[in-house]
């Protein structure tokens, strides 16, 4: 931690307690890098700073805010302790290994917090403690002086070396004492001091051979350390000439890649002197064990090749000290710089961080989904890198800082079109050639609740035969939702039916989607019907779609034709059945009758055909195939018999056919009075003659009164032209008495019969009422066809048919018209049977 100079009081003090202050306030919005320094060789776990507190964290945001460290090698040597908020020592840290002879030695880190993401950048200064003594090379110097070297002459010593720096590293050198010998220490250029060895008085080799000295190098720390070598030097007879170097120092600079056993540099000594005191050896006298491991030195020619691999990243620079001797045991010395050069042979390094993953689709641009850390360990444009992603993603990245990227969101996230990328990261390097290295981010982008279920079709058809089983599937409809996991679940249900408050037809199968009828249809009560299918999913909030469904029922051949005339409801309570009158006059083709009939169903399950299958005189009528008319075959004859019977024979054309038999009753006259003694055959269980004389005489009565009536009209027709009152202008509004309903009001198929005369037996022709004939029956309104009813009904009243013979005295003759040939369609209105007045 940085400490104030005492000199500067209590306004240092203020400043201190000002910063207090307003470090919370903007410790969000750093723009420069958290500063710490801490000495080197601290141990595991000691504190390095408030880190936490310095970002303007607070312990209750640290949880959420998720505070880590992301710097690549760095990260080793710091850690967060155990409590995430201080910045702590995880391994023990030598500032000799990490920095060398650079000072001061910064350690740099990123600190990245989230929600919201930011990222932040702190240096720790590696300050240097005197953990380091002096040492030199080699534990003695042996030094040969001629007998005849001149006082003042200088003879260099071996370095010494302390990796500590600053006031820690070696500051000075010193010499037991001896008269012969003083020690001067030269300072270089580049600040290194180099301890010389003069002599002082001249040397009589006579006197002593060997002289022993001791040299110490001292460092400035606090406690002095220092390092000691041993000089021994061995007095030889007189050498004039000293070797001479051709360079005091020599500058090499070398490419890192070049190969083992390739020439570095060469250095060149001359002597003056002949013989062996002109043959000059090279050697190393001073040279780190670094150095020594990749440059060799010919002793004979002063070559230096590589004997090692050279390595920028590991050393960028080297020095040594080539000494060349002659055979007198003169020496010279010349310094030697190696410089290193860089050589683009490393490429970038990528280190992911991923943030986010998997990637919501709906997170919004500019999200941070992962911080990407480049390293090139080259220098200059060989350690320039720049990062990009390859191909197209809806990604890109964002610089942080140098060699720090972040890795956004780009554009809007779709899982349903892509549910993962694979990111490819490449950094490039501006070396010649360019190095370039990538990695490959794997991201899953997770699903939210973001489509509704779709049908396959907006409308479904379904065609059902009636009388299906109740419980048996009619369809199923299926709706696909793109989404995922619960989101992309469907359940179905029935929303509404067009059946109103009746409870729906079907049920749906809640997961399959299978439509199933609860109950047998019938066709003649409902043809089709529509339901709402809705579809969800299992998101949340869920989201929805419906479709509809459409079942139309099928017609099955389930109902017989009904014979609507001639009616059999006088038969079976024991009456007289009706009959027809057909004149014996009457030639071929005289219309006798019209067999009526009807199917509820439809289609050509209606459609209807008649065939006389039993007849008296087979030969004598005809019955025709789709209309139903019963005609005279031929001429009658008088030898045909009075009363004829014929069976008739209604077939529709479903599958099987059903049948249906009509029994019609015809009387060979000319007149009603010629077939009433046909008719008086009673059958077992018929009035008795004096109940049949009551009857006639009440018919007389009405017959009587009715013919008062007629002369009465005919009277007020008369005198119409003068203009009716009233009272006859009412009466003539309505000539006809209107009757119910004689068919019902839907069905498809068949026709009406063309008009024709029904008349009774004279035994029953005593009132009016008699001499209707039994109605036919009503069909309810579950019975129609299709099941359904029609709101109105459209009576039609017809005159009597000009030409038809008059009926005779003591009968009551009733005229049916009904409409000929027409064809009723589904629901269509009524046709009524009316009474014409007589």
């Amino acid at each position: 931690m940085e400490v104030w100079p005492a000199g500067e009081g209590w306004e240092a003090a203020g400043r201190v307690a000002l910063f207090a202050l307003l470090l919370p306030m903007c410790c969000r919005a750093i723009a420069e890098p958290i500063h710490y320094s801490i000495p080197e060789e601290m141990g595991r776990g000691s504190l390095v700073g408030p880190l936490a507190r310095d970002l303007g964290l607070s312990p209750a945001e640290l949880p959420a805010r998720k505070l880590r460290i992301v710097s690549g090698d760095e990260m080793r040597y710091f850690t967060l302790g155990k409590d995430n908020t201080n910045l702590r020592v995880n391994e023990r840290i030598d500032r000799e290994d990490i920095c060398g002879a650079v000072s001061p030695c910064v350690i740099t880190l990123e600190a990245v917090v989230e929600n919201p993401f930011n990222m932040f950048h702190a240096s720790v200064t590696i300050e240097d403690i005197n953990d380091n003594a002096p040492q030199f090379d080699r534990e003695f110097v042996a030094i040969e002086m001629i007998e005849s070297t001149r006082p003042g002459t200088r003879f260099p010593l071996g370095s010494g070396r302390d990796p500590d720096v600053g006031t820690n590293s070696l500051q000075n050198y010193q010499l037991t004492p001896n008269p012969l010998f003083s020690l001067v220490v030269k300072e270089s250029l580049d600040g290194t001091k180099q301890p010389e060895l003069v002599l002082e008085k001249s040397l009589d080799r006579e006197k002593q051979r060997n002289h022993h000295l001791i040299l110490t190098a001292l460092d400035g720390g606090d406690p002095v350390r220092s390092g000691t070598i041993q000089i021994k030097i061995n007095v030889t007879d007189a050498n004039d000439n000293t070797p001479v170097f051709t360079k005091e120092v020599y500058k090499v600079g070398l490419l890192e890649n070049l190969p083992e056993g390739s020439l570095a540099f060469q250095v060149k000594a001359t002597d003056n002197d002949e013989g062996t005191n002109a043959e000059i050896t090279y050697s190393f006298s001073d040279i780190t064990n670094s150095a020594r491991q990749l440059f060799t030195l010919d002793s004979r020619t002063g070559e230096v090749r590589v004997t090692g691999p050279l390595d920028y990243e590991e050393g960028k620079h080297y020095e040594a000290t080539v000494e060349g001797k002659d055979g007198g045991g003169l020496s010279a010395h010349a310094k030697v710089h190696i410089n290193i050069l860089d050589v683009n042979d490393n490429a970038p390094s990528i280190s992911l961080l991923p943030i986010l993953n998997p990637i919501p689709e709906d997170s919004v641009l500019s999200t941070v989904v992962a911080v990407i850390n480049i390293r090139d360990k080259d220098s200059g444009d060989n350690g320039a890198v720049s990062c990009n992603i390859d191909g197209d993603s809806p990604f890109k990245l964002d610089t942080s800082s140098e060699n720090i990227y972040k890795l956004i969101t780009a554009s809007e996230l779709d899982r349903e079109t892509a549910s993962g990328y694979n990111i490819t990261i490449t950094a490039r390097d501006r070396g010649i050639p360019a190095l370039s290295s990538s990695a490959e981010l794997v991201l899953e982008v997770s699903d939210v609740n973001d489509n509704a279920p779709v049908f396959e079709e907006e409308v479904y058809n379904a065609y059902v035969e009636e009388n299906n089983a109740a419980g048996a599937q009619v369809l199923s409809v299926l709706a696909r939702d793109a989404d995922a996991g619960a989101n992309g679940r469907v359940s179905y249900w029935l929303e509404s039916s067009s059946t109103g408050k009746v409870p729906a037809p079907v049920s749906v199968e809640a997961r399959s989607g299978a439509v199933y009828a609860q109950r047998s249809f019938d066709y003649e009560q409902c043809r089709e019907f529509t339901v709402t299918v809705r579809a969800q999913d299992g998101g949340v909030p869920a989201r929805s779609s419906t479709a509809t469904v459409r079942i139309f029922v099928l017609d099955r051949n389930d109902n017989a034709p009904r014979v609507l005339w001639p009616t059999t409801a006088a038969a079976a309570g024991g009456e007289t059945p009706p009959f027809e009158v057909v004149p014996r006059s009457a030639e071929a083709g005289y219309l006798v009758a019209k067999v009526v009939a009807v199917d509820a169903d439809a289609g050509r399950n209606a459609w209807l055909s008649y065939e006389l299958v039993q007849a008296a005189e087979p030969a004598l009528f005809r019955l025709g195939l789709h209309s139903g008319e019963v005609r005279t075959a031929r001429a009658v004859s008088e030898r045909d018999a009075g009363k004829q019977r014929l069976v008739a024979l209604v077939k529709d054309h479903g599958q099987p056919a059903l049948s249906a038999t009509a029994t019609l009753h015809v009387v060979l006259a000319e007149s009603l009075q010629e077939a009433l003694p046909e008719l008086s055959e009673r059958p077992a269980g018929v009035e008795s003659p004096a109940e049949l004389q009551f009857y006639l005489v009440l018919a007389l009565a009405l017959l009587s009164a009715l013919f008062l009536l007629s002369l009465l009209l005919a009277l007020l027709a008369r005198l119409r032209r003068a203009g009716p009152p009233p009272v006859l202008r009412c009466l003539g509004a309505q000539r006809f008495s209107l009757a119910s309903a004689a068919f019902p009001a839907d069905f498809c198929e068949g026709t009406l019969p063309y008009s024709y005369n029904l008349c009774v037996a004279p035994g029953r022709a005593v009132t009016e009422a008699s001499c209707l004939p039994p109605p036919p029956p009503i069909l309810s309104t579950e019975e129609l066809p299709g099941g359904e009813s029609c709101e109105k009904q459209n009576p039609s009243s017809s005159s009597a048919v000009a030409g038809d013979p008059p009926a005779g005295p003591g009968t009551t003759q009733l005229w049916y018209n009904q409409t000929e040939g027409v064809k009723l369609t589904n629901c269509q209105k009524p046709v009524s049977v009316v009474e014409n007045d007589i």
